[in-house]
């Protein structure tokens, strides 16, 4: 005991001469030099604008937005806060990508395809007919060229995206009356939205655009014949089945329906590295959160519609071969004249091929499999 006590007292007078070697040598240096502080960051408080397309009332497709924002304030402390406005209350809910694109608000809540009249490459950012599904979607965008051609797209209009949501795979609208065969969709008046519209039409259907709000009034005075919203948690709010019973599947012009987060691209690159983050994470967390409360409600939603009266439907193999056939034959066109498009369907269609390829065996195989058992 007597010999570690000793070998610990020098090992203790070694390292204070040592160290007091190094404060002498420290204090020398100070004295001839200024050292920098280490590096604290001071975050601005920032207060932006977020402007959805979607009404309060459609608690799926806004209330993923309120969580990226209330996300992006608990990140920052509260010094980064995003108020979020739904559609009509500072702009039109077709006029958000206006706005985002001449910084008249910083940011927007979106489904892209509302805008492929400016750009029918749009739609690719959101649902095509015969297109993704949802998981393939995700896929495309954050592990393909999705989201890197997108970006390049979207910078035409001062804008940055990021992926924000997805509804997943979407129901065929409902109608006054049934749809027996091709023939009936001649001379239908049908809501809908984005490219489908153009398909629709080669079918013979008279195709309207209008925001959420606006539909169920149009369908109950007669003004459309039909409509395709979203899926049975929405239709039952909106509440289409009391007029048009007759409800459809699958929505085959959209496999899923993708939204996304617009940010004017100057008031993005201004931001601090730590916000810029907190912008890419919390839309990521609202991305996945979207989907997961429509397959949450979905199911219940359509139990109460089926016991309020609705009737579900298959589509008639004419209709969906028909339907198949025009898709591609425009989306041919529409390569031909708008490189754009050309230049982000390509890659899209190509990974289209591989996922469907891989999905045939895993997904589907036992999806066959379980929608055959009694649980």
């Amino acid at each position: 005991m007597k010999k570690i006590a000793q070998e610990t007292s020098v090992l203790r007078r070694s390292f204070l001469k040592k160290a007091g070697a190094g404060i002498a040598a420290g204090a020398g240096l100070a004295a001839g030099m200024s050292f920098a502080a280490p590096a604290v960051h001071a975050q601005p408080t920032l207060r932006w604008r977020l402007a959805s397309s979607f009404p309060k009332s459609l608690d799926a497709l806004i209330g993923p937005a309120e969580a990226f924002a209330k996300m992006v304030s608990a990140m920052s402390g509260g010094k980064f806060t995003i108020t979020v406005h739904p559609a009509g209350e500072l702009v039109p809910a077709f006029g958000v990508l206006d706005a985002v694109q001449n910084a008249t608000i910083e940011c927007c809540q979106t489904a892209p395809y509302y805008f492929f009249g400016k750009d029918d490459t749009f739609a690719l950012a959101t649902a095509i007919p015969f297109g993704l599904n949802s998981r393939q979607m995700t896929a495309w965008l954050f592990e393909g060229n999705g989201l890197k051609l997108l970006r390049e797209f979207m910078r035409n209009y001062n804008i940055i995206d990021f992926p924000m949501g997805n509804t997943g795979a979407q129901m065929g609208g409902w109608y006054r009356k049934e749809i027996k065969s091709l023939a009936d969709l001649k001379g239908l008046k049908m809501r809908t939205a984005g490219i489908a519209g153009k398909v629709q039409e080669r079918l013979g259907v008279q195709t309207v655009s209008m925001p959420g709000g606006e539909v169920y009034t149009s369908l109950e005075k007669g003004t459309i014949d039909a409509v395709e919203w979203v899926g049975p948690y929405d239709d039952l709010k909106l509440g289409f089945y009391k007029v048009a019973p007759n409800y459809y599947y699958p929505g085959w012009w959209e496999g899923c329906a993708n939204c996304e987060l617009y940010v004017n691209i100057k008031a993005y690159e201004a931001l601090p590295a730590e916000y810029k983050a907190m912008i890419e994470a919390a839309s990521a967390r609202a991305h996945v959160l979207m989907q997961a409360i429509y397959d949450a409600k979905n199911p219940i939603a359509l139990k109460t519609l089926v016991a309020g009266g609705a009737k579900l439907h298959r589509f008639p193999k004419d209709v969906m071969d028909a339907a198949f056939k025009e898709a591609m034959a425009l989306y041919s066109e529409l390569s031909a004249k708008n490189p754009r498009w050309k230049k982000v369907y390509e890659d899209y269609s190509k990974f289209r091929a591989d996922e469907n390829m891989w999905f045939r065996f895993a997904e589907a195989g036992f999806d066959e499999f379980m929608h055959a058992q009694r649980l």
